[in-house]
């Protein structure tokens, strides 16, 4: 094999290598401002969803991203999508479709069901209601639930991948011979013969 078609097929590979982790780290970060910054900026979180309750809308395993609403008689309309605390003590949340709003003496009061379910929530009051959907990204709960107490293993392996794609993009040959230090592949010149006269 010839060094011409050596190195050709290093370029070409250097090349492929380059390409695939420049998307994966526009993948990653994708990700990471529309699950992470949007959510912090809308004062919202971004929420896993868990249960089939809201089939075909969200699935099991897709990451919903809500923002926080402050006056939920005001701000939330019939057919938004909320999550509420279904008893206000209680962390727990449940996102599902607001099917009705009552206006009575008491005060204003949603009714929400869950887009697969056949039967209405108990009514909520406003302070149970919590944030609004804003928009869901398909199945990366799934990886969000598998990582669980692993995130920092994750988090390490993507550090260390990062670390060696810099060290590679830093001491490829390419970039040597184009910095003008001579590659250690490289058959150095043949000594000049001075002629004295």
């Amino acid at each position: 094999m010839s060094t011409d078609t050596a190195a050709g097929r290093d370029t070409w590979l250097s090349g492929l290598v380059s390409v695939a982790t420049t998307f994966a780290l526009v993948a990653v970060l994708t990700a990471a401002v529309a699950l992470a910054v949007v959510p912090k900026v809308l004062d919202g979180a971004a929420l896993t969803v868990l249960t089939g309750s809201m089939v075909p809308t969200y699935d099991p395993g897709d990451v919903v991203v809500v923002r926080g609403v402050q006056d939920a008689a005001a701000e939330v309309q019939i057919g938004d999508v909320v999550t509420f605390q279904p008893v206000s003590s209680d962390p727990a949340l449940v996102t599902h479709r607001v099917v009705d709003k009552v206006f009575s003496s008491e005060g204003t009061s949603f009714v929400t069901r869950g887009d697969a379910n056949g039967a209405d929530d108990a009514p909520l009051v406003p302070a149970q209601v919590k944030a609004v959907a804003v928009y869901h990204v398909p199945w990366v709960g799934h990886v969000s639930l598998w990582l669980g107490a692993r995130r920092g293993l994750l988090v390490a392996g993507v550090a260390g991948a990062l670390l060696l794609y810099a060290a590679f993009m830093v001491l490829r040959p390419e970039r040597r011979r184009a910095a003008g230090t001579p590659d250690a592949s490289a058959p150095s010149p043949a000594p000049s013969a001075q002629v004295v006269p």
